[in-house]
């Protein structure tokens, strides 16, 4: 694969199009822990394995899925990512933003990142579903570490509004659709793949965190480096450790995701209308 940033998204949206034979498509989603079956149920989805895109990193662990799917909504085309690579897998950042950096090379400017979280507030229980609105970094790791490439985005992004103002208050709307009273809160980004301590968790909720988990915050940088507009939500799956009367687990995470697939599906189907069309 070529050294250069912008020949190998390059590379990955010329095959992204050929393959999907749509030349530009207007917004992306990202489905995290055991989310990813929802794209499969749409009807016109295209499916592509990561496998078969160039740079495309594909998911070790069980649960992240590993195609993109490209997908009609009236006028519109959305990209599916149905599954995530992780830093703690042992992948470069480099590697963790490819896929939605390669999303917006092909034309995305609206990106909706979900994924699994451990509730920290007392307000929150597993199933809960909780729109992101601000991040904590607690890796010390930034896909933006090293040269910065002026054709891909700033040296210096601007970090006061990662997670749109306008799409969390759409999707707010449509939480109250379904009958979901919207809840927001900022999520806290581990670098796993341990769960975290107790003593992590209570760090977290004196920064301000409402959420603790492995994933997004990376891809929403990314994404706003480049000049996208990103909205994320988390799906509550376990309380945090030193909240949750048990021991934490993975199979505890698909097993809740699993039983808010109604849900979230029914929120989906609402929003990439919306998400599609935003600007």
């Amino acid at each position: 694969m070529t050294t250069d940033p912008i020949h190998a998204l390059h590379a990955a949206a010329v095959v992204i199009a050929a393959r999907t034979g749509v030349d530009t498509h207007d917004a992306a989603v990202v489905l995290g822990s055991g989310l990813s079956d929802y794209a499969r149920e749409l009807d016109g989805a295209i499916e592509i394995p990561y496998a078969d895109i160039p740079g495309f990193p594909v998911p070790q662990v069980v649960g992240h899925g590993g195609v993109l799917l490209s997908v009609p909504i009236g006028d519109k085309r959305l990209l599916i990512l149905a599954g995530r690579v992780h830093a703690y897998e042992g992948w470069r950042m480099s590697e963790v933003v490819f896929g939605v950096r390669a999303a917006v090379s092909t034309g995305v400017r609206n990106l909706m990142l979900t994924n699994a979280a451990g509730g920290v507030s007392d307000q929150l229980s597993p199933g809960d579903l909780v729109i992101i609105s601000d991040h904590l970094n607690l890796t010390g790791r930034s896909p933006l570490k090293g040269p910065n490439d002026d054709r891909i985005g700033p040296r210096f992004p601007d970090m006061s509004e990662v997670y749109s103002l306008g799409l969390r208050s759409d999707l707010a709307e449509v939480f109250k659709e379904v009958g979901i009273e919207p809840h927001e809160g900022v999520y806290a980004w581990f670098p796993g793949p341990s769960f975290e301590t107790p003593a992590e968790v209570r760090m977290a909720e004196l920064l301000g965190a409402d959420l603790v988990g492995m994933s997004t915050v990376p891809e929403a940088v990314a994404a706003r480096h480049m000049g996208a507009n990103v909205v994320a939500v988390s799906l509550v799956t376990n309380l945090a450790a030193g909240i949750s009367p048990t021991p934490l687990s993975h199979d505890e995470v698909t097993a809740t995701a699993a039983r808010a697939a109604s849900t979230f599906g029914s929120i989906l189907d609402r929003f990439l209308p919306v998400l599609v069309s935003y600007d």
